[in-house]
C-alpha cells in the first residue's frame, strides 16, 4: 500500500532554512499532484505548496518567494526548501499525493494519500 514518509523537520531560529523531504513507497513521484500542507497550533491544515508533473507549481500566499517545492524523479522524492523562516511557519508539515481531478490544489479533502508529518519549529 502507498506510504508517504516525511523527514527534515527541526527547530530553527527565525531567518533560517530547512529542507523537508517526502519519500513515497508504492507510489511514483510525478504520477499525479503532490503537495505539502501544514497544521499550525490552533489552526486547520493549510496548503503550503503543490507540484504537478514536476513543472507546474503552486504556493500559498504566505510562503511565496520563500519556499520552493521540487521533485527528483531519479530518487522518487519530493522536497520543500524553506528559506527565511518565520515563527508563523511553525507547525506539522505533511506530504500529500494524488488529488481528485478539477479540485483546488490546497483543499486537503481531495488528496488520497498522506504522510504522518514532520515538526517544524521556528523561534
Amino acid at each position: 500500500h502507498v506510504q508517504l514518509v516525511e523527514s527534515g523537520g527541526d527547530s530553527v531560529q527565525a531567518g533560517g532554512s530547512l529542507k523537508l523531504s517526502c519519500a513515497p513507497s508504492e507510489y511514483t513521484v510525478g504520477d499525479d499532484w503532490m503537495a505539502w500542507f501544514r497544521q499550525s497550533p490552533g489552526k486547520g491544515r493549510e496548503g503550503v505548496a503543490a507540484v504537478y508533473g514536476g513543472v507546474t507549481t503552486y504556493y500559498g500566499d504566505s510562503v511565496k518567494g520563500r519556499f520552493t517545492v521540487s521533485q527528483d524523479y531519479s530518487k522518487n522524492m519530493m522536497y520543500l526548501q524553506m528559506n527565511s523562516l518565520k515563527p508563523e511557519d511553525t507547525g506539522i508539515y505533511y506530504c500529500a499525493a494524488e488529488k481528485a481531478t478539477g479540485t483546488a490544489w490546497d483543499d486537503e479533502r481531495w488528496y488520497e494519500y498522506w504522510g504522518q508529518g514532520t515538526q517544524v519549529t521556528v523561534s
